[in-house]
């Protein structure tokens, strides 16, 4: 079995360094160091940086890969609109168990990511800047280098800069969890789509961007874009933060340029000469096979040509030891338990996924495989945030990927490899809350509520569905796809109104009181028959 990653794992440079440059020499570059390996940095008007941005064509290093200028032009737009001041945010939020590259980056290198955002700060006239940490030795790290600049978050400073630690969970990386925990909600996304560069913390115009990216623009401002632009490929220049693990004898980070052979990746890592597939761009990504590694180099198009994703940069090769099918299945698992419990799609797609997988390596049949291609299908582009769009990705991948396998436990008895578990989870398949002491704030959860379908009843009018969307989707037959679920607790009251205005009486509301006191919020009938139960409104 795979071990958890360590927050700073060996690191390796293929070329020249750039984002790396002094890790030969200390373990971590203070401010004295850093301005001796680097040297100083000039400001720069917010149009020159935006231009240098677009000349390097430089993107977003968290996965979605927007362009950084038009991100800047547009927060620039807004806050000169709107007339206030805009607000500058790292996110270092890197709580995949397969990505550490951002990790090292701000253990080793926290100034340079530094001077990319306040560069950016002070183009933009902004004057606050938050970086966005979920682990103990990021938060020490950065702390320890805004009090080697002198920067704080008290009144009256010219720039109030401040680290904002939050949960390790998956969805705390995305932009909209961020900015609603610095504005002192819980780091979950807000249930809507929104925009930070117009709307983002405090309701002022934002500039979000991944820790590796303004390292990257910190460089091209200090080396100017023709000189970045002779390290890697010509439309995509520059190098690239990768985290390589799974099936390799050395789990590590790589700075390699753009154009680089992905084989030549793999075999720093110690990765098996012919793995049996390569899952690129980390858990929110798509699988490639064998055959295809060779064909691939480093590069966010060249992996998009290929099937797979540059992502977060994470790569995480296979051996043909092990079940591939099973491999994703514990993947697939830990998504699902990463939900904010926002959202049906999240919240019960993702879990009905994983059970539909786990139905396939069970000997489900072809039933099996549509029930979960239909799953996968149903949950894209319907949540609250991205993780149901890249979870479903990845299992549609995996299915794409490993056919031959697929056909052996759908139509046979199954590949007979063990599952070895080479891809990273966090230790004991849990993630740490990265909050000592800490707990998943309650209303991230369910509640004790579940809503039950009579099916001697049910009519298949459809009305819960209409109510109630994040528990209740119609099948193909126009009658729901669940015969119970638990209650997001946000969503009690609907679950109540849907129960009241069911035509057939078909619902029925419980809340399950075993090993808790009854919570009252909401009106209960008590009904015949003990088992600690509690039913709920089952009439109109």
């Amino acid at each position: 079995m795979n071990e958890a990653l360590p927050d700073v794992p060996e690191v390796r440079v293929v070329g020249l360094p750039q984002l790396t440059s002094g890790f030969d020499l200390v373990e971590r570059l203070d401010l004295p160091m850093h301005l001796k390996v680097h040297g100083p940095l000039e400001p720069m008007g917010g149009e020159q940086l935006a231009q240098l941005s677009e000349r390097i064509n430089l993107k977003g290093r968290g996965g979605a890969g927007f362009p950084f200028h038009k991100k800047l032009r547009s927060v620039a737009e807004a806050a000169i609109r709107r007339g206030v001041r805009p607000v500058v945010v790292v996110n270092g939020s890197e709580d995949e168990p397969a990505c550490r590259k951002d990790t090292v980056m701000i253990n080793r290198a926290p100034h340079l990511i530094l001077d990319g955002a306040l560069l950016v700060a002070e183009a933009l006239g902004a004057r606050t800047l938050v970086v966005g940490v979920t682990r103990e030795s990021t938060q020490r790290s950065m702390e320890a280098a805004l009090s080697e600049r002198g920067l704080t978050n008290r009144r009256g400073a010219t720039i109030r800069a401040r680290v904002q630690r939050n949960p390790v969970r998956m969805v705390t990386g995305a932009a909209a969890s961020l900015v609603r925990s610095i504005d002192g909600g819980p780091a979950i996304p807000p249930g809507r789509k929104t925009s930070a560069s117009q709307n983002g913390v405090g309701g002022a115009p934002t500039l979000l961007s991944n820790a590796e990216t303004f390292a990257q623009l910190a460089i091209a401002a200090r080396i100017g874009a023709e000189r970045y632009g002779n390290t890697g490929l010509y439309d995509e220049p520059g190098t690239v933060m990768l985290t390589v693990s799974g099936a390799v004898a050395r789990p590590m980070v790589i700075e390699a340029p753009t154009g680089v052979p992905l084989r030549y990746i793999l075999q720093l890592a110690g990765a098996p000469p012919v793995p049996q597939g390569v899952l690129t761009g980390g858990y929110h990504g798509k699988w490639i096979d064998s055959a295809t590694v060779n064909e691939t180099i480093v590069s966010r198009n060249s992996l998009d040509a290929v099937g797979g994703a540059l992502g977060a940069g994470a790569i995480l090769p296979i051996s043909t030891a092990t079940c591939p099918l099973g491999e994703s299945l514990r993947v697939a698992q830990w998504l699902a338990e990463e939900s904010a419990g926002q959202c049906g799609p999240c919240y019960l797609g993702l879990p009905a996924a994983a059970r539909g997988m786990e139905d396939i390596l069970n000997g489900g049949g072809p039933a099996a495989l549509e029930a979960l291609k239909q799953v996968a299908n149903a949950v894209k582009r319907r949540g609250a945030c991205s993780h149901p769009d890249g979870s479903a990705m990845f299992l549609e991948s995996t299915i794409k990927a490993f056919t031959d396998d697929l056909a052996a436990h759908v139509l046979g008895n199954g590949c007979g490899r063990p599952v070895e578990g080479v891809l990273p989870l966090f230790e004991g398949g849990q993630q740490p809350t990265g909050i000592p002491g800490g707990q998943a704030e309650p209303e991230q959860g369910p509640s004790r509520q579940k809503i039950y379908v009579d099916w001697t009843l049910c009519r298949g009018h459809g009305l819960c569905a209409d109510i109630l969307p994040e528990v209740f989707q119609l099948g193909a037959d126009g009658f729901p796809t669940v015969a119970q679920a638990g209650v997001p607790r946000y969503a009690e009251a609907k679950a109540l109104r849907a129960v009241r205005r069911c035509p057939a009486l078909a619902l029925r509301l419980e809340e399950d009181t075993r090993g808790a006191a009854p919570r009252q919020n909401l009106p209960a009938v008590r009904e015949g028959g003990g088992g600690g139960r509690r039913a709920l409104g089952r009439g109109r």
